[in-house]
């Protein structure tokens, strides 16, 4: 059986397209590699590459990506909406054919150990990868930013799991982890209200008391002038894409604002949009067998 991982590597550039599409181009070129997607929000100021293929050729293409970010990306002079402690913020492995959480695991951290050797980058592992039960969450990892880091990494219990204890000057540091496949799903608002999508955000990301598997943040769009509920959705399955949003519905008419459009960043798996279909089409006894697609993939 082939065996399929995914990683979704997230960079701190999302306004010089020719600096990204370098650093794709540097992922390209690794064998036995496809890249699925990539996109960029110049205000947030990032970018999310998702590729996919074997082990080790997910190893070779996460080194390529950072031997060409680091060099390109200096955090010192970059600024965005979204958080960020590195150039290269945040790479997370994915299991989906033929191989196990534990491998991704195993690999998460072999990256780890590559990345803080040859790169001078200090590394800090998350989700299952980390087995620290306090550095399992992105955000917390992230929280003080890349400004925050030579203070957070001189706290007792803050040293990096791989790489010097010591900021690298322009990149930053950086996360490598392995989870469960992730939704990136950004609800755009009528209303340049930060202060309205920072309530949203609140009031529906679980560590505030909302839905479980929800994470989620209020920004600015300064280019289109719009407020934004950007969300992370860590398991579709429990919490689904059409819950999340009619919470945001329901939340932003308390404030007279409504819901502009939403948009997936990245991927999304079938079954999401399948289950948000049956949802709002109201769709009794429906099987996913009756999508012509799945259907035409049946073996006769």
């Amino acid at each position: 059986m082939a065996t399929i991982i995914e990683s979704i590597p997230n960079i701190s550039e999302g306004r010089r397209s020719e600096v990204v599409e370098q650093i794709v181009a540097a992922v390209r070129e690794t064998p036995a590699i496809r890249v699925l997607d990539y996109s960029s929000d110049p205000s947030h100021n990032r970018s999310v590459i998702t590729l996919a293929g074997d082990r080790a050729a997910v190893r070779q293409a996460i080194l390529a990506l950072y031997e060409a970010a680091v060099p390109r990306i200096d955090l010192r002079t970059q600024s965005g909406e979204h958080p960020r402690i590195g150039a290269v913020d945040v790479v997370p492995l994915v299991p989906i054919e033929g191989v196990t959480m534990a491998e991704c695991v195993t690999l998460a951290r072999e990256i780890g150990a590559a990345v803080g050797e040859r790169f001078g980058i200090p590394v800090f592992l998350y989700e299952e990868a980390s087995s620290n039960p306090v550095r399992k969450n992105l955000e917390d990892i992230r929280r003080g930013g890349f400004e925050g880091l030579p203070l957070k990494l001189a706290v007792p219990g803050w040293a990096p799991d791989y790489g010097p204890g010591h900021p690298h000057e322009s990149a930053g540091a950086t996360v490598v982890g392995a989870r469960m496949p992730l939704i990136a799903y950004n609800i755009n608002l009528n209303t340049d209200r930060l202060d309205v999508a920072a309530k949203i955000a609140a009031a529906i990301r679980h560590s505030s008391g909302g839905l479980r598997y929800v994470k989620a943040i209020g920004v600015k769009l300064g280019d289109r002038n719009l407020a934004q509920v950007s969300i992370n959705l860590t398991n579709f399955q429990k919490t689904p894409v059409h819950r999340v949003f009619d919470m945001v519905v329901r939340e932003a008419a308390r404030y007279g604002v409504a819901v502009l459009e939403s948009e997936v960043i990245g991927l999304i798996p079938a079954a999401a949009l399948t289950a948000a279909a049956e949802h709002y089409l109201q769709l009794g006894r429906f099987s996913a067998a009756q999508i012509l697609e799945n259907k035409l993939r049946e073996p006769e």
